[in-house]
């Protein structure tokens, strides 16, 4: 790793529920507290009513809860729409396209600030009204989302946002370039990133988007002063000699290799202890690994670093040599375990494997357990997949992680035409392979008969980017996770010269589904999607629900669940609010069982992590966004 700065070098028992709530309550404090405001302020406002919601996931330790409680499980059936912002270009795109936002919008001292197509905006958070709009020139604003900074005794509060290559930041009274941040306000990044800085302190950290072909290096987290637009550390995701890790990859795999990027919409940091924990991607190219023989750290890892000088401090690695690109695609949410000699500092992150880990966030050790499995082995040529691959002992798989030949989906699960149409897509593949999790991939030599191997959950995951939301009064950890397995196959490359001498084909649709009316049907059998509760003092799945709906099937067979990328939040309430499926629907759930109350449907996909506030007027706002559209409600 390198360092543009030299880095800096027992609790009373309580009963279990006191513990949980408490320590939420102190790493909401600790959120507040790294935003510039007193320990008083901050604690009371954490404790009495959260007001604000100033950072993606609400809090730097990414739970995606609030105390609000005005939206109650006893009233929230008469929500209703209290006003709408439109997201789309002033002048319209010649090509035609809308924003597609994913953003989750912030709320800070009572204004709301977002990004939309061609702007960054400041709202009224109780009406919606324009208080200031920023054109941004050239590349469009990340459509994630934007950060706050409280500002010092020399610099005005900022806002800060990515255009790609470039970072920027905003007067947050004006939403002019902030004086003295680099040139006119903008830095560039050199290697892109395309979602939310993290800020605490004066240190912003953002990541890096790395596909092939993409330009610049690897794609190290990186930080920069939020004041002057300095650089101030950079972490390399590809262990370095010297490094922990660096003996993971054999000879001199480890150079100029891409990948291992810490791409998420957002990052979550633990104020008390001054760890930011980064959720890194898989080694590029990543479906063949015969030019990386070894575990490849810190690939398909979260690991913990000095936020503000980026120091090492610890990693686990989720998977070993990762051929599936099965990343951890959000980072950890921050939640404290109640015990009896006193309460466990712990996290939990999901990869797109299927699996949540709950680690201890002091040292990377899984607190409930994780054993090293054997898996199968792969038969492309010069391709020693891992043997074995770490999978928890507790909670079990947030979905479906193997398939056999029974979980086809027949006419009496939806239809016939459904069931007709999937066999016809199993009939094409050939011979179907599935190991159980981490199957690699078939090889498929010229002129051989069709083989293609079928992994679950999916190419895109099990959970994705929404991350993990935590409930303080339950102890629980909900997961949102869809199964869409994924297919595919090894050849000889191509072309002379190709990145690897293997590359990865699949059929099209690459996913294990077929399209009917131009909705998505999965091919096994329901449910295609649930959201699942985990009580993370035990491990165990307090419950799951099925979420989504297939509207185009008849009557007594919609209730399939649905595919979906985003996440729930949770309030003090006892309520947690999800939209993430593509059935359009924004939904609220009772947090202790999962039973729903209330739903609206959109006019269309709620694609975002949902945010709530209380506004100057009194009332509990709830947000989501639908695509090209933010829909704010409230009770009358």
């Amino acid at each position: 790793m390198r360092f543009m700065n030299p880095p800096r070098q027992s609790r009373n028992r309580r009963p279990a529920a006191f513990a949980v709530r408490q320590r939420a309550i102190t790493l909401c404090a600790g959120a507040l507290l790294a935003l510039g405001l007193p320990a008083a302020a901050a604690a009371q406002s954490a404790e009495a009513d959260g007001a604000d919601w100033p950072m993606y996931r609400g809090n730097l330790a990414g739970t995606g809860y609030s105390p609000l409680t005005a939206i109650a499980p006893d009233n929230v059936a008469g929500l209703a729409r209290a006003w709408t912002y439109d997201l789309n270009r002033a002048t319209p795109d010649p090509s035609g396209r809308g924003p597609n936002s994913q953003a989750t919008p912030i709320v800070v001292d009572g204004v709301m600030y977002l990004p939309a197509a061609d702007r960054v905006v400041a709202l009224r958070p109780e009406t919606g009204e324009e208080i200031w709009s920023r054109p941004v020139a050239g590349r469009p604003p990340s459509r994630r989302g934007v950060a706050w900074w409280p500002g010092d005794d020399e610099h005005e509060p900022r806002i800060l946002f990515t255009t790609g290559l470039e970072l920027h930041a905003l007067e947050a009274a004006t939403g002019a370039p902030a004086a003295g941040f680099g040139d006119n306000g903008t830095i560039g990044l050199g290697i892109p990133y395309n979602s939310v800085p993290l800020v605490f302190r004066h240190v912003a950290v953002v990541g890096a988007n790395t596909p092939p072909g993409t330009i610049g290096g690897i794609g190290n987290a990186r930080a920069y002063d939020v004041r002057t637009g300095a650089s101030l550390w950079e972490f390399d995701s590809v262990a370095q000699p010297g490094d922990v890790g660096h003996d993971t990859w054999e000879g001199d795999s480890w150079q100029g290799r891409l990948g291992a990027n810490a791409w998420p919409f957002f990052f979550t940091a633990d104020a008390e202890r001054g760890l930011i924990y980064l959720p890194l991607a898989s080694p590029i190219p990543g479906y063949y690994g015969g030019d990386r023989p070894g575990a490849n750290l810190y690939g398909n890892s979260v690991v913990a670093v000095r936020v503000e000088t980026g120091e090492y401090v610890w990693h686990f690695q989720t998977i070993h040599h990762d051929l599936w690109d099965a990343d951890p695609p959000a980072p950890p949410a921050l939640f404290d375990i109640p015990r009896e000699d006193g309460a466990i500092p712990a996290l939990g992150v999901t990869t797109k494997s299927g699996y949540l880990y709950i680690l201890n966030r002091e040292t990377g050790e899984p607190i409930h357990g994780v054993e090293e499995r054997a898996v199968a082995a792969s038969d492309v040529p010069g391709e020693a997949a891992y043997p074995t691959q770490p999978i928890p002992v507790k909670p079990p798989p947030m979905g479906r992680v193997r398939y056999e030949a029974s979980d086809l989906v027949t006419a009496e699960d939806t239809t016939p035409e459904h069931a007709a149409a999937c066999g016809a897509l199993v009939d094409s593949l050939g011979e179907i392979y599935n190991a159980g999790p981490f199957t690699p991939w078939v090889y498929r030599p010229a002129g051989a008969a069709p083989r293609t191997t079928l992994n679950f959950p999916g190419g895109v995951g099990g959970p994705n980017w929404g991350g993990v939301s935590f409930d303080p009064a339950t102890g629980y950890a909900f997961v949102f996770s869809m199964d869409v397995g994924a297919l595919g196959w090894m050849v000889d490359a191509a072309e002379e010269g190709a990145p690897s001498p293997y590359e990865k084909q699949t059929p099209r649709p690459a996913s294990f589904e077929v399209s009917l009316g131009g909705v998505r049907m999965p091919c096994q059998k329901p449910p295609w999607g649930q959201l699942f509760a985990v009580d993370v003092a035990t491990g165990d799945i307090a419950w799951r629900r099925t979420l989504g709906v297939t509207d185009t099937l008849p009557a007594g067979k919609r209730n399939t669940g649905r595919p979906g990328r985003a996440a729930a939040i949770a309030t003090g309430s006892g309520l947690l609010f999800i939209a993430a499926t593509d059935d359009n629907r924004f939904r609220a759930l009772e947090a202790s069982t999962g039973r729903e109350l209330w739903a609206d449907r959109l006019e269309q996909r709620g694609n975002a992590d949902p945010m709530t506030y209380l506004g100057a007027d009194g009332r509990q706002y709830v947000v989501i966004t639908a695509t090209d559209t933010i829909v704010a409600y409230a009770l009358p």
